[in-house]
């Protein structure tokens, strides 16, 4: 058969990531990509560390980045991002620059972007400067989040996190909707999920209906500054920071909502809908430091593995 009508395969867009090693869910990466954009792989060397501020900070090294960063180049991707959002926020804000400083050499100049760095660029494009937290994280780890976010000028309203120290993509998205119930209190222009081993693809649309906001997630803010960084536009449908429609219509937010210069801002309204989650048992979620909200109490499961 004759196929040479076909001519090849289109040329492909390529976005390098770097993720922690105990990174899960490569799948929900790829469901903000569009067709014309490959995503290539590559994890941080194994260390038998839990979920803490150390092992944000040895997934973070710069000779691990530059290890990384280089094997990606193999491919000739157009950018590269760190995703992991503790990795990138333990240091600050001048820990998280450095971090893409040393991408950047690494890749000979190739742009480079980190997950918290990408957070404060999707904050700063749905003019944002209120925000509730939910993290999977301990209480130490959230803590330094929340001096992330305020060393940036961020004021976090309202916060709720599991005291995870591991097997963090096993958590069900009704986990999730739990947390953000509880952290939106008082006024805020928008919620994040952080954690890039936090399931929340599906859950965003659900929450944006009920709480009226925009809601940010560590994998979705990831890929939007990733794409946006070569010129390619994530897809998401009806999520406030990658769809149009959903800034605008009645799914994403109140009628104060509105964009401004390019930007938009809300507060929240009254819940339109509640969001079940999924049927997944959380069988997986242990408490450590004590919650601000606890969601739930569940058994500890025992063994060693660490997860992000």
């Amino acid at each position: 058969m004759d196929v040479s009508f076909l001519g090849g395969p289109k040329p492909q867009l390529g976005v390098g990531v770097v993720a922690p090693f105990d990174f899960a869910l490569d799948r929900e990466l790829w469901r903000w990509v569009p067709d014309d954009v490959s995503l290539h792989l590559t994890r941080t060397p194994f260390v038998p560390v839990e979920v803490s501020l150390d092992l944000a900070r040895l997934v973070s090294e710069h000779e691990t980045l530059n290890a990384a960063v280089q094997a990606l180049c193999a491919v000739s991707p157009q950018v590269v991002s760190y995703a992991c959002t503790s990795g990138s926020f333990v240091g600050g804000m001048a820990g998280e620059r450095a971090m893409c400083a040393a991408m950047a050499r690494a890749g000979d100049r190739l742009p480079a972007l980190t997950t918290s760095g990408a957070l404060l660029e999707a904050l700063r494009e749905i003019g944002a400067r209120r925000i509730a937290v939910v993290t999977p994280y301990t209480k130490s780890v959230t803590d330094s989040l929340e001096e992330y976010l305020k060393e940036a000028g961020i004021t976090v309203t309202g916060r709720a996190y599991l005291g995870l120290t591991r097997h963090i993509w096993k958590v069900p998205y009704r986990d999730v909707v739990d947390m953000a119930r509880q952290a939106v209190v008082g006024a805020a222009d928008a919620l994040f999920i952080s954690c890039t081993n936090l399931p929340t693809y599906d859950v965003i649309p659900q929450l944006e209906a009920e709480l009226r906001m925009p809601v940010l997630s560590a994998n979705q803010v990831t890929m939007w500054a990733s794409l946006r960084a070569i010129g390619a536009d994530a897809v998401g449908p009806y999520q406030a920071l990658v769809d149009p429609v959903a800034r605008r219509g009645p799914a994403a937010m109140t009628s104060s909502w509105a964009p401004e210069d390019g930007a938009g801002r809300v507060r929240r309204g009254t819940p339109e809908a509640a969001f079940a989650g999924s049927a997944v048992p959380s069988s997986e979620a242990e408490q450590a430091d004590g919650l601000d909200a606890p969601p739930f109490h569940p058994p500890e499961e025992p063994g060693p593995q660490p997860g992000r």
